[in-house]
């Protein structure tokens, strides 16, 4: 049984204010003996999208970073870039959205890179032979680092139920072609008999892949790159995502991304969650929904698989927020992922767990 410490957000004294309460995480979960003295530590987290307001705080992610160094790490902050346009489809306006979203010097004092390079082109390939990738292609700077700590804000996702660590790692440091790999399998289709051509897939598309025609919207499948924006964007419920089977099969591809970019670096990867301000959507989008639940905590560990488990169970637990996206699912102990995406959520840490990358049963240590 995997240990997951937890850490609530309530603070009567400065002792138990949330950078204390980070640090006593970090040294209770025994991070530091993820990395060696002197050795690079790519802290992988997200930076946000220009218009989302919902990305974790670059302060909580420094004092994550500020005790890597202070245990002899030498960190620097890392993501990739994206399939979809915007301001992370290069490292240019990446490094500009990081800063002005406040990750850079007094914040955080450490360098951001971006892993994949300048266009998205700079991965590493590595063999993994798994059931749905032969091999798993991801930022070169991540690869090449000693070490990595993952900074999560866990947060639902409209076609894999919930983003955590596994999806932190796996679609954050895929590169562009990973990505694509990644999401392979979902095509968007329009129905017809419901659309009413009002554009706004049209707009939200990051691929050019939609155009009205005749008063409907058409979809280009060879352009189509599978993100599921458009379906977030239609209010007529006019996008279907196709079989749900399908979403499995990106979860599991996901996973075995997550096999692969974990692959040399065992025993030299740690783990942090904050469970605050739980959107139902990524932080990819340029705007963020209210949040399902309240704020719950933090959460630290060295298994990727439990802490995501972790934080499922501790959403599920919750009561849903009033106003919020979830419909019938507020009352705590319900499934608030299935009213984001019907689709089984739990492949991705079934599937994990066969996988060797973690157990899913855990022990909870509270950490005041």
């Amino acid at each position: 049984m995997s240990e997951v410490y937890f850490a609530d957000l309530k603070a009567d004294r400065a002792s138990r204010n949330v950078p204390n309460k980070i640090q006593k995480l970090f040294r209770r979960a025994r991070l530091e003996s993820t990395f060696s003295p002197g050795d690079l530590v790519a802290v992988k987290t997200h930076f946000g999208e220009e218009g989302l307001t919902s990305y974790l705080r670059p302060e909580l992610v420094s004092k994550v970073v500020d005790l890597v160094s202070k245990a002899g790490g030498r960190p620097f902050l890392t993501d990739c870039s994206t399939l979809y346009k915007g301001m992370r489809t290069n490292a240019v306006d990446h490094l500009l959205l990081a800063a002005r979203h406040g990750f850079t010097y007094p914040v955080i004092n450490v360098p951001v890179i971006i892993a994949d390079g300048l266009r998205g082109t700079d991965h590493v390939e590595v063999p993994v032979g798994l059931r749905h990738c032969s091999t798993v292609k991801y930022g070169a700077a991540a690869h090449h680092a000693d070490a990595l700590m993952v900074v999560s804000h866990f947060k639902g996702h409209g076609l894999t139920g919930f983003g955590g660590a596994i999806k932190n790692v796996a679609m954050g440091l895929g590169s562009r072609r990973g990505k694509m790999e990644m999401h392979a399998l979902v095509r968007a289709k329009v129905i017809e008999s419901t659309c009413k051509g009002c554009g706004q897939c049209v707009v939200r598309c990051p691929a050019d892949a939609i155009r009205i025609k005749g008063r409907k919207a058409v979809i280009d499948p060879e352009k189509c790159i599978g993100c599921g924006e458009c379906n977030v964007a239609c209010q007529h419920g006019s996008i279907d995502l196709g079989d749900w089977n399908n979403y499995i099969a990106l979860q599991e591809r996901m996973v075995e991304y997550c096999y692969g970019i974990l692959k040399g670096k065992r025993g030299k990867a740690g783990y942090m969650t904050f469970i605050m301000n739980v959107t139902p959507l990524c932080d990819c989008y340029d705007f963020n929904d209210a949040p399902i639940v309240p704020d719950i905590g933090i959460l630290a560990s060295k298994d990727i698989v439990a802490i995501d488990q972790a934080a499922a169970d501790l959403v599920n637990r919750a009561p849903g927020m009033p106003d919020s996206r979830l419909k019938d699912a507020r009352v705590p102990g319900t499934d608030k992922f299935r009213q984001i995406v019907d689709a089984d959520w739990t492949a991705q840490l079934r599937y994990a767990e066969e996988l060797g990358l973690g157990e899913r049963t855990y022990d909870l240590i509270k950490v005041r």
